[in-house]
């Protein structure tokens, strides 16, 4: 565990599955925090998933799961049997936070309900993802991100052009690790209330809240009245300045020129047309906007004329946002990327080494150092003795089927 954490000291006891919920407990235990997750004694559905040449698929490390769990420790342990609750039980009084993905009527049928819980271990953070939120007809509906987040959080319907005659499939696990975000702010804001308080909480994520946020400026125009514009390719141009276009070698230049006005004058100078910048058409904001058809033309066969290598060199020269559309392999050979150690490596005991994205915060300019995810049930004698439970009481949990 690491030793100068924001989270050093903070024990999260995670009862979760698959990538949401995991993937926040993930981030916690980059952070410091000793995140204990509790898998059933045939272990997480997701060590299983093959998918992408990154999970079981692999012959190797699975990478899928390994994102999800780095840095954490792992006890088996079924809750179903009373000694098996025992054991969670204690160790809830030894943690910090309580994280779950488990479904309201999950919960209640094991006696894990949040009221429960809280009367029980009163100082305890009590943090749900789930995908519909815990009330309403369908808060103990199974949802994960490509049904709760993708298709109802209606992201799969924006960004989907209307011609198409199915929706687009969504990128692997995007809500799940949007959401998990959200929950791992969630977790910090409350203890930092608790620190002031004394007084533990309930926090709440969902993967339908998560779509809803990111989608905000489009909730914003549904909810007043505005006009929700789907994904179609590229749409009608208001500012010409803030468009993408196609280079000679059929790669593409995304312009952010939010401040048109501002830039108009040296883009036009840096792209070898400084006769556009006093055309009377294009001669300002508003000018271009009512002619924006004929702006975007004009510079369809200016960026037409050169590769994309070459636009790189020659935008270089502007003080302005413009960013190429890169590919994924691109992104990870991006010197950005690299300079800011937006990928880390995990190491481990055998010799074995791999790449992880890190996660986006930095303390003091420094990413957290990446651990390796455990085993299923790697950690389950080793927790039970620091729990205090003697090794003739682990031998009978383990006898008892309660333990590997």
């Amino acid at each position: 565990m690491s030793t100068d954490g924001a989270f050093d000291g903070i024990r999260v006891v995670e009862l979760a599955q698959w990538v949401f919920v995991p993937v926040a407990g993930a981030l916690l235990a980059d952070w410091g925090a000793d995140v204990i997750r509790v898998e059933r004694l045939d272990g997480d559905p997701y060590r299983g998933l093959a998918t992408q040449g990154i999970g079981t698929d692999r012959g190797g490390v699975n990478l899928s799961m390994a994102l999800a769990n780095r840095g954490k420790r792992s006890v088996a342990l079924d809750l179903r049997q009373p000694q098996g609750l025992d054991v969670l039980h204690k160790l809830l009084e030894s943690a910090d936070v309580l994280l779950t993905s488990l479904r309201p009527g999950a919960l209640d049928r094991l006696g894990l309900d949040a009221d429960a819980v809280r009367e029980r271990h009163p100082q305890l953070i009590y943090a749900r993802g789930n995908g519909f939120g815990v009330r309403g007809p369908d808060a103990d509906q199974p949802g994960y991100d490509s049904s709760a987040f993708w298709a109802r959080g209606g992201v799969g319907h924006i960004l989907t052009p209307p011609e198409r005659d199915y929706p687009i499939s969504q990128r692997g696990a995007m809500g799940d690790r949007n959401g998990a975000m959200a929950l791992a702010f969630g977790i910090s804001a409350a203890l930092l209330k608790r620190t002031r308080t004394g007084q533990g909480s309930v926090v709440d994520v969902s993967l339908l809240a998560t779509a809803m946020w990111m989608l905000s400026s489009d909730l914003l125009a549904a909810l007043n009245g505005g006009d929700v514009m789907r994904t179609s390719g590229r749409t009608a141009v208001v500012n010409p300045l803030t468009a993408t276009y196609r280079t000679k070698d059929n790669r593409h230049v995304q312009l952010m020129f939010l401040q048109g006005d501002r830039y108009w004058a040296e883009f036009c100078r840096t792209v070898g047309r400084p006769e556009l910048a006093d055309d009377p058409r294009f001669v300002d904001l508003v000018a271009r906007r009512a002619n924006a058809e004929a702006c975007v033309a004009e510079l369809d066969a200016v960026f037409a004329t050169r590769t994309l290598s070459e636009w790189k060199e020659t935008l270089a020269a502007m003080d302005a946002p413009w960013s190429p559309i890169q590919s994924i392999e691109e992104v990870v050979d991006d010197p950005q990327v690299i300079a800011n150690s937006y990928i880390g490596e995990v190491s481990t005991e055998d010799g074995i080494s791999y790449r992880l994205p890190t996660v986006p915060v930095q303390f003091d300019g420094q990413p957290p150092h990446l651990r390796r995810a455990p085993e299923h049930g790697e950690h389950t004698e080793t927790v039970l003795v620091e729990l205090g439970y003697d090794w003739d009481h682990i031998s009978e949990l383990a006898e008892s089927g309660v333990i590997p």
